[in-house]
């Protein structure tokens, strides 16, 4: 089946019911955070829904056989975000995001300073924990363009998308169903440890760069003493966010994910990468 087809006739029969107004403007979900850093990961939805285009659909369903299923733990669960990123690459097919629940996951934060402004999410592995987060379903182009947004296809780029397999980590469907694993962005270069060795949760941007700034004085020389001095000095300067990543791992603030050993001896670019694009800003 072509589930992109699929997709448009769900669209098509969403055209014919009075959902009243789905656009995101109405539903809050305007605000994209690489337009607003300190707004970062954004607004996520509150219940699954069909992405199309400025409007977000209920959804007739939960999975999409044909699509790739990949877990968002930062800025790909923001309807605006994920707009934006579509856009970039001229694509307009809707994507589903369906709410589930992830056991042996945690959200942490990036050893990164991205060219965007911010200072971006990362999981890190948590056995036993269990927590909520959106699962994208990505045709092959729209794979490609997240990939690309990503720098999975750079090899200077942050993130590999790697599988996790369902017997190390369990996706619960709002049905309750198991998923039978989905793929995850994970950072190259592991996630800031919150100063014992353990991995920091990502509380949100502008109380992240507080705390982070508060921590060190090297940081507040490149990039200011507040949140929206670090934001204004980081956004598209490469040269900088590049400085300042090399300053987490100097100061020691790096640990690993624990996600590592699902990344060695995979290949990123599959299942279903379909075209290839070449990175945005990161």
């Amino acid at each position: 089946m072509d589930h992109r087809n699929h997709l448009d006739r769900i669209d098509h029969t969403h055209d014919a019911i009075d959902h009243g107004d789905r656009t995101l403007d109405a539903l809050g979900l305007a605000e994209a955070p690489r337009d607003h850093p300190l707004s970062y990961p954004g607004v996520w939805p509150e219940e699954s829904g069909l992405l199309d285009g400025d409007r977000l659909l209920p959804l007739t369903r939960l999975t999409f056989p044909g699509r790739v299923p990949v877990l968002a733990v930062g800025s790909n669960a923001c309807p605006a975000q994920l707009r934006h990123k579509m856009r970039e690459y001229e694509l307009s097919s809707p994507i589903p995001l369906v709410k589930v629940k992830v056991t042996g996951l945690e959200v942490g934060v990036s050893a990164h300073v991205s060219g965007m402004g911010y200072v971006s999410a990362s999981p890190f592995r948590a056995p036993g924990h269990t927590r909520e987060l959106f699962l994208t379903w990505l045709d092959p182009a729209q794979l490609a363009a997240v990939d690309a947004s990503e720098g999975v296809t750079a090899p200077s780029g942050a993130y590999d998308r790697v599988v996790l397999p369902a017997a190390d980590f369990r996706i619960e469907l709002e049905s309750g169903e198991p998923l039978d694993g989905a793929h995850l962005y994970v950072n190259r270069r592991g996630v800031l440890h919150d100063g014992t060795g353990t991995p920091r949760t990502h509380p949100g941007q502008r109380p992240l760069l507080a705390e982070l700034l508060a921590e060190s004085p090297r940081l507040r020389e490149l990039f200011g003493s507040t949140p929206e001095e670090f934001c204004s000095r980081a956004r598209g300067d490469r040269r900088l966010c590049t400085a300042g990543t090399r300053l987490f791992a100097a100061e020691g603030r790096t640990t690993a994910s624990g996600l590592e050993k699902y990344v060695l001896g995979q290949q990123t670019g599959s299942p279903g990468t379909g075209a290839s694009f070449s990175p945005p800003l990161m």
